[in-house]
């Protein structure tokens, strides 16, 4: 089959892209729940020390990263009915659920015991079921259409589910809580809701796609003419595999990107209710500010498509979204010293527009690697190079998490208090604008050098002429 007839080739209904993008949904009933809002149930509801949690987040990380690599491996080598990525998502988001119900349903006792029921079941949410669950959804993008185009439409849809969810979040959470009874009654009725909705919808996701033969898959190299071919996953041993993935410089690259991309994200997401309540002096703003940061993301997934296209580049596009919004994120910082609400917000918003394109590219851009690698080497591997995903969203994620509690702790941020210091504020306002700004400026600087794209195509024009001589 020739390169422009695979390329061409579309694989999925429209229905199917979206019951795959609901599976975001599915991820940010427990994702966003977490990252947004534990902090604050643990240290308000419960008056636990913010750095203490901040400290077990992130050793519950290492083992959180280790995983990752564990279960790509095991997608790699899994053999079903349903295929290799789709019983671990369907069964992972089980445990995803029950977990999260458990994490705000936090018994009553000391406080040591207390800490130590929050790190083992924070770590078995993260390291265990949301690994498989997430690293299994990400990998259906390469295992269910090897039409570039629709796989960033796949992006797409699942970050637009994301962002609704996670705007949805941000103005109903807290209105939940309160209507269920406030304090820990309410965060436990809360949580139910959210476990139940994530299950039934990470199922519908889950089933109504189906994943390619692997003998389709086997051969990911575009040009007719080229013998290369999937070498089998199964008969390779764990370090040889991780050396293959470590070798893919653009895997490192688009590693470094997911995790300081989280580390950006979830300093916002887990410092954005503390600074709407103690920096603008209303918390009611939430709802607001993920609103202005979350749905200028769905304007620019829908015409990412058509610029990519357009463009016959998905670093091109990125870099240069990234960069326009890295400047625009000086007037916004000047507007929210002055607090200029209305300013900061409209900033706020024509800024992530720009930004947005890179949320709903990244898996394409994985897949791309993936297709290096299957290029350079023969080994085909794309449950272990979607591992960046799961390890890049739970390391930055986690870090970002972390951080937020220390630097809270540092800033003198007591969670009992109804006012704040000013050192405290301080912090809080660094944390949700000063920080992500500088984390914006790096991540455009490695978008520059993710020519991956460019490298395929090299790849692929070398070879042809090779297989022509």
């Amino acid at each position: 089959m020739s390169a422009t007839a695979t390329t061409e080739k579309k694989y999925l209904k429209w229905y199917q892209k979206l019951a795959y993008g609901s599976g975001d949904l599915a991820s940010n009933c427990s994702y966003g729940l977490v990252s947004s809002f534990v902090l604050l149930y643990l240290t308000g509801t419960l008056g636990l020390d913010s750095a203490i949690i901040g400290s077990l987040m992130l050793a519950s990380k290492v083992l959180d990263g280790i995983s990752d690599v564990i279960f790509g491996t095991l997608i790699d080598r899994t053999h079903s009915k349903l295929g290799k990525a789709r019983p671990w998502m369907l069964f992972g988001q089980v445990g995803v659920s029950l977990c999260l119900f458990l994490l705000f349903a936090i018994p009553a006792g000391s406080t040591t015991m207390q800490y130590i029921y929050f790190f083992i079941v924070y770590t078995a949410l993260n390291a265990v079921f949301y690994t498989a669950n997430g690293i299994a959804y990400s990998s259906l993008v390469a295992l269910i259409t090897k039409n570039n185009n629709e796989r960033v439409q796949l992006g797409s849809f699942r970050f637009m589910f994301a962002v609704v969810t996670n705007i949805f979040m941000g103005f109903a959470v807290t209105g939940m809580v309160e209507k269920f009874g406030s304090g820990a009654a309410g965060w436990r009725t809360t949580a139910l809701i959210f476990a139940i909705v994530g299950l039934v919808v990470n199922t519908i996701s889950c089933l109504a796609v189906k994943e390619l033969p692997e003998e389709e898959l086997s051969d990911n190299a575009p040009e007719a003419g080229t013998d290369t071919k999937a070498a089998p996953e199964e008969k390779r041993g764990f370090a040889e595999t991780a050396k293959i993935l470590v070798h893919n410089k653009y895997y490192l690259m688009i590693l470094a990107i997911y995790i300081v991309y989280y580390i950006m994200s979830n300093l916002t997401t887990g410092a954005g209710v503390f600074c709407a309540t103690y920096y603008w002096g209303d918390g009611s703003l939430l709802g607001q500010f993920s609103m202005m940061k979350m749905f200028p993301v769905i304007i620019a997934l829908a015409f990412a498509p058509v610029l990519i296209k357009k463009t016959g580049s998905m670093q091109k596009v990125n870099f240069w979204g990234y960069a326009i919004s890295s400047v625009l994120g000086i007037p916004m910082i000047y507007f929210a010293m002055q607090k200029n609400l209305s300013m900061f917000l409209l900033f706020m918003f024509i800024k992530g527009v720009f930004a947005g394109t890179l949320s709903g590219s990244l898996n394409a851009l994985i897949a791309e690697a993936s297709g290096y690698t299957t290029r350079t080497t023969g080994v085909h591997m794309d449950g272990m190079m979607y591992s960046c995903s799961s390890l890049g969203v739970k390391v930055g994620g986690g870090i970002g998490t972390a951080a937020v509690g220390w630097l809270l702790k540092l800033g003198g941020f007591v969670g009992t208090a109804t006012v704040q210091s000013e050192s405290a504020i301080r912090m809080i306002f660094n944390l949700y604008i000063t920080f992500p700004f500088v984390i914006g400026i790096i991540i455009t600087v490695l978008l520059a050098f993710l020519d991956v794209e460019k490298a395929n195509k090299k790849w692929d024009a070398e070879h042809k002429k090779e297989a022509q001589a």
